[in-house]
């Protein structure tokens, strides 16, 4: 699923094609996507300028008067902008039609992705129990040592809870958790301050990276420019199972937490 890192430089790519233009209109080819796309993003939408294109978590917020639309871009959705009279592909579900003649497309092939329509002066459900993002003056090692108090959780699933803090999944917490040297199977309430410390820093910093690299490759990922990110090539841990770690050479091992695989060295990580 595209993180952080992937939804920022979408959103990079695609809002100086987006903010100040008037989307004319609307082309919907089918709107089953995660949730139904409802008719209030067609009157919210049409005849409407772009006023800003923003991020929260792992959502762009495409702002106009009325409200925004609110974008996830699930497991395998994507954004680009193109030339008016651009065929649609298969798996390509909705067109903004702007006024300079361009179009923003979005593609899913899986459909997990959404459209969802936020009127002006609300907050949808989606975002209203979000925690901070980990880029925020809130989000510190202080915080995540209140916040994890008593915790049985794995610090590695409470470091990827979005109401903890925002965007920080599956790859970017196993990164994060090498550089702090924390094993992801530790408790949240058995982690000390100072490690804390040490992760929210690293978080914030693999973030940044990331998002300068222009994210993480997977599988279902483009950049809005078609090239792939950069940031694979430089995991420590992520998907390195049995490969030496880059700091000791012990091999890289791979436990199931929950649902996932999380990788980590057992001579780096305590």
């Amino acid at each position: 699923m595209p993180e952080l890192p992937e939804v920022e430089t979408t959103r990079r790519g695609v809002a100086p094609y987006l903010v100040g233009r008037r989307i004319v209109d609307l082309a919907i080819r089918e709107r089953r996507l995660r949730w139904p796309i409802e008719d209030g993003l067609l009157y919210g939408l049409r005849g409407s300028t772009v006023r800003d294109v923003r991020r929260r978590a792992k959502y762009l917020l495409l702002d106009v008067a009325a409200g925004s639309a609110l974008v996830h871009l699930g497991m395998s959705g994507s954004l680009r902008v193109l030339e008016r009279g651009a065929e649609p592909r298969a798996h390509d579900h909705l067109d903004l039609l702007l006024d300079d003649g361009k179009l923003l497309r979005f593609n899913d092939p899986r459909r997990f992705g959404s459209w969802q329509w936020q009127p002006a002066g609300t907050l949808h459900p989606q975002l209203a129990a979000l925690g901070p993002e980990p880029f925020d003056a809130a989000f510190d090692g202080t915080y995540l040592k209140r916040r994890s108090a008593g915790r049985r959780v794995n610090v590695k699933h409470f470091l990827m809870d979005q109401h903890i803090v925002v965007g920080v999944g599956n790859i970017y917490a196993a990164e994060a958790l090498f550089r702090a040297g924390i094993d992801p199977r530790r408790a949240a309430g058995r982690v000390s301050l100072a490690k804390y410390q040490s992760l929210a820093g690293h978080a914030r910093e693999i973030l940044r990276h990331a998002i300068e690299r222009g994210g993480t490759t997977l599988r279902d990922f483009l950049r809005p420019d078609g090239e792939p990110g950069y940031f694979e090539q430089e995991l420590y841990v992520y998907g390195r199972a049995g490969e030496p770690c880059r700091v000791c050479a012990a091999p890289i091992r791979s436990v199931r937490l929950g649902q996932r695989s999380s990788f980590y060295c057992a001579n780096c990580q305590r």
